[in-house]
């Protein structure tokens, strides 16, 4: 069964796509980058500010899914400079404490809005 996920707490997709889509037991969260949901602007500041927004984002659509950061099996990460690496998984280690997920990591010419960063997911239960 295909249930898609949308929930005002991340957010709206900013193209055509769902925010996330789970398919028997397994939730596929699109592509997040550092919007504040509520301002639907990208946040202030540099890689953390914005590694830290978009795992909220993440975490927001992992809760209306009825999922926890613990049942994240995998995230690729994408970064507009790979020099950021660093720092961006010194914000990802705070999120993900015990068990961490399978990542990938890529430096990419350029993300939307001109973000720093983007990061999907999968979570199974």
């Amino acid at each position: 069964m295909r249930k898609v996920i949308e929930t005002v707490n991340a957010p709206k997709a900013i193209g055509p796509y769902s925010q996330a889509v789970e398919v028997n037991g397994t939730l596929y969260i699109s592509g997040q980058i550092p919007i504040n949901p509520s301002t639907e602007t990208l946040v202030e500041g540099g890689i953390a500010e914005q590694t830290e927004q978009v795992l909220k984002n993440i975490g927001a659509i992992l809760q209306a899914s009825g999922y926890s950061y613990a049942q994240v099996a995998k995230c690729t990460c994408l970064l507009a400079d790979m020099s950021m690496f660093k720092e961006m998984n010194e914000v990802y280690a705070r999120f993900f404490t015990e068990n961490a997920p399978a990542r990938a990591a890529f430096g990419v010419a350029k993300l939307p809005m001109n973000s720093l960063i983007e990061i999907e997911a999968i979570a199974a239960k």
